[in-house]
C-alpha cells in the first residue's frame, strides 16, 4: 500500500478530570485499556445506530420516540462503546443535561412546537467549539478547565434548530497543528480515538471524534472543522459523509482558531441527505453567496437520482494514491457517467508544491495572531493568554502533554510574524490566487465544467505513536486554500477499510455538490456500518 509518513512536513490540518463531564483522559494521554462492558444490551442494540434524521423525526412525530428515549439510547451506546467494549474513546465530555434538554424539547413538541428536523436529535459537536455547558478544551490541558461564557455562534444555531448537543468530540490536540510528528486523534486530555472499523487504524484528521462517533452511532449526527482535510479525510476514512463548507457560510466566532483565512465548521453524517440537514441548520443567514432558501435547496438537491447536464471533471495526478484507489476511482467515474453525467477526463490543477510553502507561511502567522486573541479573552480558570505561555506550559508539563510527539508548529507559529508583515500578505494572496482562480476555477472554466472529482484520500493506517500518520494520499488541499466547497462520500472499501469520493466546485457551489454526491450515493450505496474489529481483516469482538 502507498503510503506517505508526516516527517516535518504539513499535511492535514493545516492540519484532569473535566468538571461535571464525568470524563478524565488517562495518566499518560493513551486511550484508556478495553474493560469489561457495563452496559452490554446496549452494545447489542443497534436500532437507532443508523438511522437517519428523516427516519427519527418521521418516528418522533408520530409519537412512537421520544427525544428523551432517544438522548437516553445514544447516552447508552457511548458508555458501552466508547467507554467500556471497543472503547472507541471519540467522546471527551458528555453533557450532563442531555435528557434535561430533550425532555425540555418533548414538552414543546406536545405543545405543537416544533423547531424543525433536528427537534429532539443528539448530535456531537468537535471539542474546539465553544459550548457554554461544557468546556471546549482543543483537546489540551491547558484548556482542561475552560468554560467558555457562550456558545459559538454555530452551536446556538443548532440549539435553536432543537438539536441536543449530547458531547463533545475529542479531536487531535489543537485541531493537529502541534507537532510535525504528530498522530492523528490523539489529545492530552482524550487520549487515543479508534477507527470503529478496525480499532488500530487510525481516523485521520482532526475531526476524527466527530467522525468515529457518528460512524458508530454515537450521535445522529456531528460537527467538525476543517483548516485542510480536517473533515473530509476523517469522514473518508470512517466512512461517512462531510462536508467542508465555502469560507463564510457557516460563522467562525467560537471555535478554537487555526487560521481565519481557510478554518470553517461543517457537517459530518452517515448519509449525504443527512449532512444536507445538518448543513441547513449551520448556515449563517446572509452570508455572502448564500441562496435564499438554502435549507429548500439543500433538501431537494439531497434527492437528487440523476445528473443529466452536469459536466464532470476527473481532477488526475493530484496526489500519489494506493493502485487499489485508484481501481474505486474508475468505478466511481464510471458509475457518475451512468447516472447521465457528461465526464471530462483528466483535468489537472496546479501542482501542490505551488502554493504548500505559502500556505504554511500564511498557518503559521494566522494561527499566532487568533491563538493570541482567543487565549486573551478566556476566564481565569485558564492558565495561559498567549501562545508563548502555552509553549511553556507544554514544557512544564511535557510528560502528560508530549509523551509521544512534541509541539514543533506551536513553536514556529511563535516565531512567525504578524499580520502586518509583507511576506505574510505576498503569501496569502499567492496561495489563495493558485489554488482557486489559477486552479479550481481556471479549470472548471476551461472545459465548462460543473464540479471537480478526486479521492479523497487512502484507507486508514496504523495507528503508530512512534513514527506518526503516515497518509495514503489526500485531494484536500485546492479547496481548503481557496476556502471553496468539498464534500465526500462513501466511494468503496480497499482491504475492508472505507474510502471516501471527493466533490469539489466553485466559491458558493455548495449546493451543486450535495446535488452531485446524493446522486450518487443513491446509485451505489457504498457505506456500510462499522464491525468494531481489532484489525483490518479481524474479526469483531463480542459484547
Amino acid at each position: 500500500m502507498s503510503i506517505v509518513c508526516r516527517s516535518g512536513v504539513l499535511v492535514l490540518a493545516l492540519v484532569a478530570t473535566l468538571a461535571g463531564c464525568g470524563r478524565a483522559p488517562s495518566s499518560n494521554g493513551a486511550a484508556p485499556a478495553p474493560s469489561p462492558d457495563p452496559h452490554p444490551e446496549a452494545a447489542r442494540d443497534d436500532r437507532h445506530a443508523e438511522a437517519t434524521i428523516e427516519a427519527l423525526a418521521g418516528e418522533l412525530a408520530a409519537g412512537a420516540l421520544d427525544a428523551r428515549a432517544l438522548v437516553g439510547w445514544h447516552l447508552d451506546r457511548i458508555a458501552a462503546l466508547d467507554d467500556a467494549g471497543p472503547t472507541l474513546n471519540a467522546v471527551i465530555a458528555v453533557a450532563p443535561d442531555a435528557l434535561v434538554q430533550a425532555e425540555a424539547l418533548d414538552r414543546e413538541r406536545a405543545a405543537g412546537q416544533v423547531r424543525g428536523p433536528l427537534h429532539g436529535l443528539p448530535i456531537v459537536v468537535k471539542d474546539n467549539i465553544d459550548t457554554a455547558d461544557l468546556p471546549t478544551t482543543a483537546g489540551s490541558l491547558a484548556l482542561a478547565a475552560h468554560r467558555p461564557a457562550a456558545d459559538a455562534p454555530v452551536v446556538a444555531r443548532l440549539r435553536a434548530a432543537g438539536a441536543v448537543i449530547v458531547g463533545k468530540a475529542n479531536l487531535s490536540e489543537w485541531a493537529n497543528f502541534r507537532s510535525t510528528h504528530s498522530t492523528s486523534g490523539w489529545s492530552s486530555v482524550g487520549g487515543q480515538t479508534k477507527n470503529p472499523h478496525a480499532l488500530d487504524r487510525n481516523p485521520c484528521g482532526s475531526s476524527s471524534g466527530t467522525a468515529a462517533a457518528v460512524a458508530a452511532g454515537l450521535a445522529v449526527a456531528g460537527v467538525g472543522t476543517e483548516t485542510n482535510g480536517s473533515i473530509v479525510c476523517p469522514a473518508s476514512a470512517n466512512g461517512i459523509v462531510g462536508i467542508k463548507p465555502t469560507l463564510g457560510w457557516v460563522a467562525g466566532a467560537g471555535i478554537v482558531p487555526i487560521a481565519a483565512s481557510q478554518d470553517t465548521a461543517g457537517p459530518m453524517a452517515r448519509t449525504v441527505a443527512d449532512a444536507a440537514a445538518l448543513y441547513a441548520a449551520m448556515i449563517e443567514p446572509g452570508a455572502e453567496g448564500v441562496p435564499p432558501e438554502v435549507a429548500t435547496r439543500l433538501h431537494e438537491a439531497a434527492q437528487a437520482r440523476d445528473l443529466t447536464g452536469l459536466r464532470i471533471g476527473v481532477v488526475r495526478g493530484i496526489s500519489t494514491f494506493d493502485p487499489g484507489v485508484e481501481a474505486i476511482y474508475e468505478r466511481a467515474i464510471a458509475d457518475l457517467a451512468a447516472l447521465g453525467a457528461e465526464i471530462v477526463d483528466p483535468v489537472a490543477l496546479p501542482p501542490r508544491a505551488s502554493y504548500a510553502e505559502a500556505e504554511l507561511t500564511v498557518l503559521l502567522a494566522e494561527f499566532k495572531a487568533g491563538l493570541d486573541a482567543y487565549l486573551a479573552a478566556t476566564g481565569p480558570e485558564v492558565p495561559v493568554k498567549s501562545l508563548a505561555d502555552l509553549v511553556a506550559f507544554n514544557r512544564a508539563h511535557a510528560d502528560r502533554v508530549m509523551p509521544h510527539f512534541g509541539q514543533e508548529r506551536l513553536e514556529q507559529a511563535l516565531a512567525a510574524k504578524g499580520l502586518d508583515d509583507p511576506d505574510y500578505r505576498e503569501a496569502l494572496a499567492r496561495a489563495k490566487r493558485i489554488a482557486g482562480p489559477e486552479g479550481i476555477d481556471a479549470a472548471l472554466a476551461r472545459d465548462r465544467l460543473d464540479v471537480l472529482v478526486a479521492p479523497t484520500g487512502g484507507p486508514a493506517w496504523l495507528t503508530d505513536w512512534i513514527n506518526g500518520d503516515c497518509f495514503g494520499g489526500g485531494s484536500s488541499a485546492p479547496a481548503a486554500v481557496s476556502g471553496y466547497p468539498n464534500l465526500t462520500v462513501p466511494m468503496g472499501e480497499l482491504g475492508g477499510l472505507p474510502v471516501g469520493l471527493s466533490v469539489f466546485g466553485a466559491r458558493h457551489a455548495d449546493v451543486q455538490l450535495v446535488r452531485v454526491a446524493a446522486a450518487y450515493e443513491a446509485a451505489t450505496r457504498h457505506r456500510r456500518a462499522p464491525g468494531f474489529a481489532p484489525s483490518a481483516g479481524g474479526s469483531a469482538p463480542g459484547p
